[in-house]
């Protein structure tokens, strides 16, 4: 039996999860969140915001990187309560990161994208040396660059030829994933194109896989990837500019992303276009948001139950606890009865 929730203007229909909002005093359009633990959280998004909390949410704290106020921050990393990076997107120089060592009192460019072209997509960081920032391509070749200094110094890697149409989603910051101390998987979408590419090597090769996504269109395909373990794992998508729409939206792999197939006929998919997907471990459940709402599933990925209608773009996730931050400066923490 379904259990009915109304929360500060919203329905949620569920089996015994919501999101809980959270006031994160900033309007800004957010679309980067990432949490240290279970009451360190960093997210960011437009008008060079970042937001912090050092309670789970109970307060934050917002503020604008000095310069870089016309920039759109889509993507965090947080290592401590004082150590984050932020990753902007945007064409050519619009595309930076930037680093603070003092709970954002000061911050730091350490790299400007110098392709003209180039637009970062996502950043992620397996330890606070070691990380990699994906792009869409330049001369024919999806972006890679890895760094094993904290960002102070990054090596463009090679990647397989682009397809012709083919792109990647800074939506979440999840349309990269890292796994391990060397794995690492990035998504991309658009007309032809909704395929994975996985590296074993810390970004230094990479091996494409095509999905069943839907690529019908330059606003489709895959929008976020998240892992289980070194097997399993669930792509999300489908079209943001038909956000009701569930057609083409999911696909599993249970082979570490060398194959990936739709869920069997009969189970229920995501309600909608999502651009963001986490499993939280200890509840062995996946929830997915999209700004037509979120779903979880407790089988696998096989079937998924809708319970929130309200707009969201990235989730982050840390043991049992997870936030979700959207546009207006909307953020919530996902409670479970």
């Amino acid at each position: 039996m379904r259990t009915l929730y109304l929360l500060l203007g919203f329905a949620a229909v569920s089996t015994g999860q919501t999101w809980i909002m959270q006031t994160s005093g900033t309007t800004a359009s957010l679309r980067g969140v990432s949490a240290v633990n279970d009451r360190i959280v960093w997210a960011s998004g437009t008008e060079g915001t970042w937001l912090r909390t050092l309670d789970g949410g109970g307060s934050w704290e917002s503020g604008r990187v000095p310069g870089a106020e016309a920039l759109d921050f889509r993507g965090v990393r947080g290592f401590d309560e004082r150590t984050a990076v932020l990753m902007s997107s945007g064409s050519g120089e619009k595309s930076r990161i930037y680093k603070t060592t003092d709970g954002g009192s000061h911050w730091t460019l350490l790299f400007t994208n110098p392709d003209a072209q180039g637009f970062f997509d996502a950043i992620a960081f397996w330890n606070r040396e070691r990380g990699l920032v994906m792009g869409d391509a330049v001369d024919g070749h999806s972006v890679v660059l890895t760094t094993a200094d904290g960002g102070e110094h990054w090596t463009r890697r090679q990647t397989p030829a682009a397809l012709p149409k083919e792109g990647a989603f800074a939506a979440s910051n999840s349309c990269l994933v890292v796994r391990g101390d060397r794995e690492a998987w990035f998504a991309t979408g658009g007309v032809g194109a909704a395929r994975v590419l996985h590296s074993r090597n810390g970004g230094t090769s990479w091996m494409a896989a095509s999905t069943p996504l839907r690529n019908d269109t330059a606003s489709s395909g895959i929008f976020s990837l998240a892992f289980s373990d070194q097997r399993h794992g669930i792509a999300v998508g489908g079209d943001y500019t038909h956000d009701k729409e569930s057609r083409g939206n999911i696909a599993l792999t249970v082979d570490g992303g060398a194959h990936w197939s739709a869920p069997a006929e009969g189970g229920a998919r995501p309600r909608g276009f999502r651009s963001a997907i986490v499993y939280v471990v200890p509840r062995q459940a996946w929830v997915t948001t999209g700004t037509s709402g979120s779903d979880i599933s407790l089988n696998g990925g096989k079937s998924w139950m809708s319970f929130d209608d309200g707009a969201w773009n990235a989730i982050a996730v840390f043991a049992g606890e997870a936030w979700a931050v959207g546009p207006k400066g909307r953020i919530a923490r996902l409670f479970w009865k």
